[in-house]
């Protein structure tokens, strides 16, 4: 038996989890998914961003020790993590989006790691969303928009993804981020709700072929389910 536990960022990545990404996984071969809200997202004073290091580090522990059968993942939007997980400053002054992610993963679980004795680092599987989750959105631009119910939207998604190498590529500036790219264009951008629809019109298969980021995490947990 595999079961997984995904240590999210938010209630858009909670709801991909539960409806979206948990279908594939168990017609895989795991037996069980939930998500974990890391440091109870819910009830964050501030908006948006995700907790520090101290409380994130903390939840994945706990989850790793509670069930030592289960793996467990991380789903985390690179744009305005906190500089206190591992790597994050060090990211920085990467200049792919490959060594980017890669330099934040790799420090997270090395600093796990450290915190676990007789630590088996293939129950954990962190992965950090370049540069957020709605970059994803952008895998299927006519789908995106058919699936959030406004088909009028295509032409100017198609604008923005044909600007970048790849929907991964879409970048982290407080003014152009992915999320505030949509909120321009759709009035009242509801992101777990539209966020949802827009992933079930556009599938999985696309954004796999568009993202290889989101290909390889999710190639590394189809792996898990057999090893």
């Amino acid at each position: 038996m595999t079961r997984l536990v995904v240590l999210a960022e938010g209630q858009t990545e909670e709801g991909f989890v539960n409806n979206i990404l948990s279908t594939h996984l168990y017609s895989i071969g795991y037996t069980g998914v939930r998500t974990h809200l890391l440091g109870n997202v819910r009830h964050q004073v501030r908006e948006g961003g995700i907790v520090p290091w101290t409380m994130a580090e903390r939840d994945i522990v706990d989850d790793l020790l509670q069930d030592q059968d289960a793996i467990v993942t991380t789903m985390v939007d690179y744009y305005r993590l906190p500089d206190s997980w591992p790597g994050r400053s060090d990211a920085a002054m990467k200049r792919t989006v490959v060594e980017q992610s890669a330099t934040v993963e790799n420090a997270v679980l090395e600093q796990v790691a450290a915190s676990l004795s007789n630590f088996n680092p293939g129950r954990f599987i962190p992965y950090v969303v370049m540069h957020e989750f709605e970059a994803l959105l952008f895998s299927d631009p006519r789908q995106f928009a058919n699936g959030i119910g406004d088909p009028t939207l295509a032409p100017s998604f198609h604008t923005i993804r044909n600007a970048f190498a790849t929907p991964e590529h879409i970048d982290d500036s407080p003014e152009t981020h992915p999320s505030k790219r949509i909120a321009d264009l759709v009035s009242g951008y509801n992101k777990p709700r539209m966020g949802l629809l827009a992933v079930q019109s556009i599938g999985l298969d696309s954004i796999r072929s568009e993202c290889s980021l989101f290909d390889k995490w999710i190639t590394r947990l189809e792996q898990a389910a057999h090893t």
